[in-house]
């Protein structure tokens, strides 16, 4: 009851004039920034914070928290219609986006069902932080690197089953991902890796230029070569008002589960420290690959969007608190979001909540106000979006390879990410038209290098111990899940091969 009576306050300070503006020019500027490939929230945030030096703390962080947190939607839009995420995030929605939005012709519809999920996760995150911030980030203080790499395991066992109906290749490709993680410097020992006497590669792969590659790029090549046979064309005939981007009352009893479950699991995986919204999204997806879903995920189901666009709203929530509670950032825009909090003197921990109520529960209120902005500014501008996909083939491959260029170049400064972009496209196309699914190597590559760190600190702690494992409670019931994860599909093989002997007598 006190927190309702708080937030009410915080209403009081979010809905001034300049409190107000401030968010609507964050809710803007982050669907833009979104929508960019190559920039992403990390960037715009710390490409705004000069800006708000002259602000008030509350003005300040109520616009940067907005632009955070509206950064979430926009990353689905370029996913959706162009088949790049806008940032990493948007990965898992590009493997339902697209499909409904070319194959299926909906592209207003999975650009609304991708909207209308982000707002429900984010309302789920943000009313979970109201009450529950300080005991939540207590809660994700107790994931040290044992748990997180417990947590990791699942994830990343689950890739290689999660897209396609091969396994094996799903292994496969997820190893080759994981590779490619591993080229650069030891983030420990600072011992080169796989660099074969090249500077650049001392550095690693850079992730932005990769992912454009391997996800937008190869889509280019594929319209070119499509084009050469005669399969390309202007979506000409789609409807480009909001009215004909409505979905049914059946598409959104469709979103709706999905959306809740993943608004819940996403907040409490952006509590986790370094896990963030990349590995929410992955996670809400993941989980409803084993729900049960109209249509199949990959092919443009509205359950796989709604999954993953909840789930990295919920979670760029769920990360404030314990950035607020506890001044411990869950993500590099949370880093630079406590640098900014630090520049105005103020310091995040468990007292800021009882020396700075206005400040906190103003920031807090602000969130409900940016989720609602930034739910009508989407909605508004579908009509605009979906101009894209009328645009002549001929005109559009030159223009995505502009965006493709000048997102690389923006996110490395050099042309090594240009050239990383156009052999990661390569590739990409290659995959694809070899039936590997992308997806998997894309996520591996994201987690891997998490999954690595952890790791090797938690053995650093046990002394090699795989002791440390079993012995911390959370981490035993998260290695038991992840044991059953990777048990399931063998057993399921068993199962089938033997109701087929029984069948064949």
């Amino acid at each position: 009851m006190q927190n309702l009576q708080l937030l009410l306050h915080g209403f009081q300070t979010a809905l001034t004039f300049q409190n107000v503006g401030a968010a609507l020019i964050g809710a803007v500027l982050g669907l833009i920034v979104g929508a960019m490939p190559g920039i992403g929230s990390l960037a715009g945030v710390a490409l705004l914070l000069p800006l708000t030096y002259k602000f008030n703390p509350t003005t300040a962080i109520i616009m940067l928290g907005a632009l955070y947190y509206s950064n979430m939607y926009g990353g689905s839009f370029s996913a959706i219609l162009l088949n790049i995420p806008g940032d990493s995030p948007a990965i898992m929605t590009a493997l339902d986006g697209y499909p409904m939005a070319s194959k299926k012709k909906r592209p207003g519809q999975a650009l609304l069902t991708a909207d209308l999920s982000s707002f429900i996760g984010g309302s789920i995150g943000i009313c979970i932080l109201t009450f529950t911030g300080p005991a939540l980030a207590n809660l994700g203080l107790k994931f040290g690197p044992s748990e997180m790499t417990a947590l990791l395991l699942i994830a990343m066992t689950s890739i290689s089953w999660l897209v396609g109906e091969n396994p094996t290749k799903g292994v496969v490709i997820t190893m080759f991902g994981i590779i490619l993680a591993s080229i650069g410097m030891d983030t420990l020992s600072g011992v080169p890796r796989y660099d074969f006497g090249n500077m650049y590669l001392l550095g690693g792969i850079p992730f932005t230029p990769y992912i454009i590659g391997a996800v937008g790029f190869s889509q280019v090549i594929k319209l070119i070569m499509e084009r050469d046979q005669g399969k390309g064309g202007a979506a000409t005939d789609m409807k480009l008002t909001i009215r004909g981007s409505m979905i049914t009352k059946h598409d959104f009893r469709r979103l709706l589960p999905p959306a809740l479950r993943s608004g819940f699991l996403g907040t409490f995986i952006g509590v986790l420290p370094g896990a963030g919204a990349t590995t929410g999204s992955f996670m809400g997806y993941a989980v409803q690959k084993k729900m049960k879903s109209e249509e199949e995920l990959g092919t443009g189901a509205i359950e796989g969007i709604a999954s993953c666009e909840a789930a990295n709203n919920a979670a760029a929530a769920g990360a404030f608190a314990p950035l607020l509670a506890l001044g411990i950032p869950g993500s590099g825009t949370g880093a630079v979001l406590l640098g900014g909090l630090m520049m105005w003197g103020l310091n995040p921990g468990p007292l800021l909540f009882t020396n700075e109520p206005d400040f906190t529960w103003g920031l807090i209120a602000s969130l409900f106000l940016s989720n609602i902005l930034t739910l009508a500014i989407a909605v508004c501008v579908i009509p605009f979006l979906l101009k894209i996909l009328s645009v002549p083939v001929k005109y559009m491959i030159p223009c995505i390879t502009v965006v493709c260029v000048v997102g690389s170049y923006s996110s490395s400064y050099s042309m090594y990410g240009v050239l990383i972009m156009f052999l990661s496209g390569i590739a990409g196309y290659l995959l694809d038209k070899n039936d590997y699914p992308t997806a998997p190597m894309l996520l591996s590559f994201v987690l891997a290098p998490l999954l690595e760190s952890n790791m090797r600190k938690a053995f650093i702690i046990s002394g090699g111990s795989l002791d440390i494992f079993f012995t911390r409670p959370i981490t035993c019931v998260l290695m038991v899940v992840f044991f059953g994860v990777v048990a399931t599909p063998v057993v399921k093989s068993m199962m089938k091969n033997k109701t087929a002997g029984k069948a064949s007598k």
